[in-house]
C-alpha cells in the first residue's frame, strides 16, 4: 500500500516540477526538484530485501548523490561532480552483478559509437575548455554504467541506466551544442523515470553473480 502511494506521490511530484513549478523562484525550484528524489530514496529503501548485496547500498548511495546533484547542479561542476559519483556507485554495484554473456558484451560497440558521437559533438562546442576533461569523463562514466547495467542482466536496471543516458545527453546537447526543443520537459521526464526505475531494480538484485 505504502509503496503504491509513493509511487503515485513521486509521480505527482515530478508532474508539479516539470510544468508547474518552472519559473518560480530559484530556492522554491531546487525543493521542489528534489522532493521527486527523496520519494525515489524512501521507495527504494522498501524494495530493499532481507538479504542485501553490495549493489542494493550501492543504488541507494547513488540516488543519494543524485539528489544532491540536483540540488547544486546549478554550480555546475559541483552538481557534475555529485552525479559522477552516483554513476560510479551504480557502475561498481552493477558489476558485481556481472552475467558473462557475448551477445551483451559486443553492446559496448554501439555505446562506445555513441559516446563518442556525442562527445565529439559537444568537445567542439565546447567554449570553457575548464569543462572539457569533467565532461568527457562524465560521459565515459555514465556510458560504462549503462553497459554494466546491461551486463547485470537487470530489465529495470538497464532501461533506468539508458533513460539516464538519454537525459543527460539531451542536456548536455542543450547546454553545450544548440537548443533542443522542450529540452526541460525531456530532460526531467527522462531523469525522474530513469532514477524510479533505478530504485525499483534492487528487488530484482537477489544473488551473487555468476
Amino acid at each position: 500500500m505504502l509503496k503504491n502511494l509513493l509511487t503515485w506521490l513521486i509521480i505527482i511530484s515530478a508532474i508539479l516540477y516539470i510544468f508547474i513549478i518552472p519559473d518560480w523562484p530559484l530556492g522554491i525550484k531546487l525543493i521542489f526538484k528534489v522532493i521527486p528524489m527523496i520519494l525515489i530514496i524512501w521507495y527504494a529503501f522498501l524494495k530493499l530485501p532481507k538479504h542485501r548485496l553490495f549493489v542494493h547500498y550501492a543504488v541507494i548511495i547513488g540516488l543519494v548523490f543524485s539528489a544532491i546533484g540536483d540540488v547544486t547542479l546549478h554550480w555546475f561542476i559541483v552538481g557534475l561532480s555529485a552525479f559522477l559519483i552516483a554513476h560510479v556507485f551504480y557502475l561498481i554495484g552493477f558489476l558485481t552483478q556481472w552475467r558473462t554473456s557475448f551477445v551483451r558484451s559486443i553492446t559496448i560497440v554501439p555505446f562506445i559509437i555513441y559516446s563518442y558521437i556525442l562527445g565529439n559533438g559537444i568537445l567542439q562546442s565546447i567554449t570553457d575548455n575548464t569543462l572539457v576533461i569533467p565532461v568527457m569523463v562524465y560521459i565515459i562514466v555514465i556510458t560504462a554504467m549503462a553497459w554494466a547495467a546491461v551486463m547485470a542482466r537487470n530489465v529495470y536496471a538497464i532501461i533506468g541506466a539508458l533513460l539516464f543516458v538519454i537525459s543527460d545527453s539531451i542536456l548536455a546537447w542543450n547546454m553545450f551544442v544548440t537548443n533542443v526543443p522542450y529540452s526541460g520537459i525531456w530532460i526531467m521526464t527522462t531523469y525522474y523515470s530513469a532514477q524510479f526505475l533505478i530504485a525499483h531494480s534492487i528487488l530484482y538484485f537477489n544473488q551473487q553473480s555468476d
